[in-house]
Order: C-alpha cells, then structure tokens, then sequence
C-alpha cells in the first residue's frame, strides 16, 4: 500500500477573530495546489482514496486533487487534525482492511505528517524532516499489521520540484 501524506496548501495568516479551523487557502495556495494536482496527473499517480484533516485549508486541498481527477472519493477524518492520533489513523486503515495495492492520499498539517512518517519509517520521531506547504511525502506501507518502524520512504520533495 503507497500513502502519499500532503501538506495542505499555503493559507490565510491566523487572525484573532477566526478559529484555525476555518481558515481558507489563499489565491496562491489554491494556484499551487493546482499545479501539483496536474503534475500528479502527468505522473499518472492516481488516489484510490483521499482522506483529509476537517480543517477548511486541508478540505479545500483535496477538493482540488479530486478536480484534478486524482481520485473520486474523500473522506474526512479527526485524526489528521493537527492534533490528530496517529494510532487512531492506524487502527482506521486496519478496519478498511484496503488492498495491497491501494494508493492512499492523506492531506494533513505540520508537524503531524513528518512525525507520522518518521514514526512509520523509523520508529520514533526525530524531527529530521521538514515538509513545506503542498509538499508531498511517500511511503510504502508494508506491514499494516504492524506499520510502526515498517514502512519504506519513496518520496520526499517539496511543492518547487514538483511545479517546475
């Protein structure tokens, strides 16, 4: 099974008077969105499956990978909050009981999506990765039994190699 963890795209700046929740892309987040959804498409990487953070920022981000025809379906799910469980995701995917050949696109925030994949790649957390807004992580999920300290990294790059 591939998961591919993205960062939602670049957002409105917090204001005291919205929650974090409810913050929206801004212009240039939804353009650059875009442009990694065609250069998926190109690639011809394909999502059987999006889930995403309930934030708006998040939401909105795989509402454009879903334009883009990148998968069909989204679901939203609490553990990609930014204070989300990686255990609670775990025990999700587990119960769907997907194919091995399943592609899985989760749309998260920051620190979460490196902490989670060094958790599944190496075991433990050790703030070594760092994973710009649209950036996209890849890993192959071998054991999902067991997926702590298991999974292999394919892919770590950022939103500038991707759209250029």
């Amino acid at each position: 099974m591939k998961i591919y963890l993205i960062r939602h795209g670049i957002a409105e700046l917090k204001a005291i008077d919205k929650p974090d929740a409810d913050r929206m892309l801004a212009k240039r987040g939804i353009v650059k969105i875009q442009k990694i959804a065609q250069k998926l498409s190109r690639l011809d990487i394909k999502f059987d499956v999006i889930i995403t953070s309930p934030y708006r920022r998040a939401q909105e981000t795989a509402i454009i990978l879903k334009q883009a025809a990148l998968s069909e379906q989204i679901i939203e799910h609490s553990a990609l909050k930014p204070e989300g469980n990686i255990l609670e995701w775990i025990n999700s995917i587990q119960e769907q009981n997907y194919p091995i050949d399943t592609n899985i696109c989760l749309v998260g925030h920051q620190p979460n999506l490196t902490d989670w994949t060094e958790l599944l790649v190496w075991g433990k957390i050790q703030n070594r990765l760092s994973l710009k807004k649209a950036g996209i992580i890849g890993i192959e999920l071998l054991n999902s039994s067991n997926p702590i300290g298991t999974c292999e990294l394919f892919l770590l790059t950022s939103p500038k190699w991707m759209i250029n």
